[in-house]
């Protein structure tokens, strides 16, 4: 499905979104798109690929936390977490234009951060751009800028919105 097809679904997912803010209704939970069975996110590649029946189907070019390389370790390192996580909540209604939370930290990110005395952080998500943008359009798109979430176009975000649903596994690679 380009993305031109699927304006009138967005539409209907928007409405959607905006009733139930902190639910995972969305079209691909509720059946009316096939959602994406996993995510794999190549943050050396800056690529977020969306994969069904071992088929790409949807491709990302993606921002990063400000410290892009290595693991999240602890609150405020500005790193983007790696492993296998979950998307959990969404949110219509954030500071960035559409949000889904990834369920970092786990229970192995917590008891590494507690070892070295540390708050592992958390809200990590995937979203959009800012609703109030400081930069331009093209500095976002080109540079790293979050303080450890995944950050697409808001365009991107929409498609990606539209094609995943609730528990949706995400693999976020080195």
């Amino acid at each position: 499905m380009n993305r031109k097809s699927l304006i009138p679904v967005l539409l209907m997912a928007l409405a959607a979104a905006g009733a139930q803010a902190d639910s995972f209704a969305a079209p691909a939970a509720s059946g009316m798109l096939r959602p994406a069975e996993r995510i794999v996110v190549k943050k050396s590649e800056r690529r977020m690929e969306l994969w069904r029946d071992g088929d790409v189907i949807a491709s990302y070019r993606i921002s990063l936390g400000l410290v892009p390389e290595g693991h999240k370790q602890r609150e405020g390192d500005y790193r983007t977490p790696e492993g296998s996580y979950r998307l959990t909540r969404r949110n219509s209604r954030s500071d960035f234009f559409l949000a889904v939370q990834v369920s970092y930290p786990e229970p192995v990110d917590i008891a590494i951060a507690r070892r070295n005395g540390w708050s592992p952080g958390g809200l990590i998500m995937v979203h959009g751009l800012p609703n109030v943008p400081k930069y331009s359009r093209e500095r976002y798109a080109s540079t790293d800028w979050t303080d450890g979430c995944i950050a697409l176009t808001n365009e991107d975000m929409l498609e990606f919105w539209l094609l995943t649903g609730p528990g949706t596994p995400i693999e976020i690679r080195p």
